[in-house]
């Protein structure tokens, strides 16, 4: 009997397309893992917005209709509080044909710049039952909610 040969294995070919299509499989799913983190992130800003900014609209809404209108100047934005002064928007709150009922239609909440901003559709209803649809932008400001714009 002789000497046996030494066991070896068989070649094997390199398959690069094989490797690469791996890497390249990997790397889409974790991007697509990664837009759809960034998905929930933003829905659930959005959501948690469009609670609050109801509830801005609604408190300003509800003094403008009640007549506080000092009040209701605490909830604009200082954009619109730099363009209406306390008198002014008191005066103009005042004015024929006022206020008298709304009704708040639809909510919507977008982000700009990663900041979220909304906008509250309201039917406001005035002396000698009057309507029109209003928007109303509420942005976020000093860590709360402020109504935003010419609201009428």
């Amino acid at each position: 009997m002789g000497a046996g040969q030494q066991w070896s294995r068989p070649a094997r070919r390199h398959r690069p397309m094989r490797t690469g299509l791996a890497f390249a499989g990997f790397g889409v799913a974790l991007c697509c893992v990664g837009v759809a983190g960034l998905g929930a992130w933003n829905l659930q800003t959005v959501r948690q917005a469009a609670g609050p900014i109801r509830e801005t609209a609604d408190g300003f809404l509800n003094e403008v209709t009640l007549g506080d209108s000092d009040r209701a100047y605490e909830r604009l934005c200082a954009d619109a509080r730099s363009r209406w002064s306390a008198i002014g928007f008191t005066s103009w709150v005042r004015t024929p044909p006022m206020v008298t009922d709304y009704e708040i239609t639809d909510v919507s909440v977008a982000t700009r710049s990663g900041r979220p901003q909304g906008t509250v559709t309201v039917k406001v209803t005035r002396d000698g039952g009057l309507s029109e649809e209003r928007r109303l932008p509420v942005v976020r400001e000093d860590g709360g909610w402020r109504v935003c714009g010419d609201p009428f």
